[in-house]
């Protein structure tokens, strides 16, 4: 999740070199899509059976799957009238890949939540505008009604519970950064013992790794060595160059580093400490929630679901089913 007030947890890392991070190398130059809201028409359009949706970017890397989805016209009559008639605003804050980011021209949003809001809006039979806001700008854009979802790597916990409800589509922790093979044998908090593990220092990244070191030290095991550096690029090269096992980052920046390193390195879910992120909607708004929960089962059930994450290389944060407010 993106380390963003009013966030409670520091469990998960965002780092400001994500913000400018470069695109993938075989992303191609041109891209298209992706309306803010002061560019949308909110005019009416065929809804369901008769819908028509608007080809995914160019420099979408899910693509070919969103625009295979196929709108479900039971799912399209269960929205509200209003949604029917103007589609869906949906609102997410680039600067987090592979979550979030944009494309090369600057403007054209890209990556899983995009990709994922898209396919779900096809299966709705709605077309849907993406705009980009502050993060903690978002939930009050859903209850004033500028929005009528976020999907922006937002985790689902009961504090926001009292202000939206989501609908939980992946699961997501921290994550190992390893050479390729992972020779290391790195995978829950306790592999780190004994381990050398390079960190941004006074980031979430040391937080975490001077937990485990605790705990190492706790259970009689050899502690962890820590290596601290200014920045995440500086500490995955020490990795890249094998003087640290490990670098520590979110479970998708972790994958997305691991995607963009021409096969040097991979990414490990650790595990144990995975939470719900969801798609956060107006509690009032219960038409669109079950629409939206029935919308994603059904391309959980159809596949489709599996590859958009695949596309991005974030298959480990896939879910088998989708709930309401982590099923509470």
């Amino acid at each position: 999740m993106k380390n963003f007030l009013p966030r409670p947890s520091a469990n998960h890392l965002r780092t400001g070199a994500l913000a400018s991070t470069a695109l993938l190398a075989v992303l191609a130059l041109t891209g298209c899509g992706g309306q803010s809201l002061s560019s949308a028409n909110p005019a009416t359009h065929d809804a369901g059976a008769g819908f028509t949706a608007v080809p995914a970017p160019s420099e979408d890397l899910a693509k070919s799957v969103i625009d295979a989805v196929k709108a479900d016209p039971a799912l399209t009559a269960s929205l509200p009238a209003a949604i029917q008639g103007a589609g869906i605003k949906m609102t997410t804050s680039e600067g987090y890949p592979p979550m979030e980011m944009f494309a090369t021209d600057g403007k054209t949003l890209i990556g899983v939540d995009p990709s994922m809001g898209r396919a779900i809006a096809n299966k709705l039979g709605v077309p849907l505008t993406i705009n980009n806001e502050d993060f903690n700008s978002q939930i009050p854009g859903i209850t004033t009604g500028r929005y009528d979802w976020i999907m922006s790597s937002m985790t689902d916990n009961a504090e926001r519970r009292k202000t939206v409800t989501f609908a939980d589509y992946v699961r997501s922790g921290n994550g190992w950064v390893v050479k390729a093979g992972n020779p290391s044998g790195m995978s829950d908090a306790a592999s780190a013992c004994g381990k050398t593990i390079a960190v941004v220092d006074n980031g979430s990244s040391l937080t975490l790794a001077e937990s485990y070191d605790a705990s190492c030290t706790a259970a009689g095991k050899k502690g962890v060595n820590i290596l601290k550096f200014p920045g995440d690029q500086e500490a995955i090269l020490q990795v890249r160059n094998g003087r640290a096992d490990a670098g520590i980052n979110d479970y998708p920046v972790a994958a997305y580093r691991a995607q963009t390193s021409n096969g040097a390195l991979e990414a490990v879910a650790i595990k144990g400490d995975e939470s719900p992120w969801g798609i956060a909607m107006k509690p009032e708004n219960k038409e669109l929630v079950t629409a939206v929960q029935k919308a994603l089962q059904e391309l959980i059930d159809d596949g489709s679901y599996a590859k958009v994450l695949a596309a991005w290389n974030v298959s480990k944060m896939a879910v088998g089913t989708a709930t309401v407010n982590d099923g509470k």
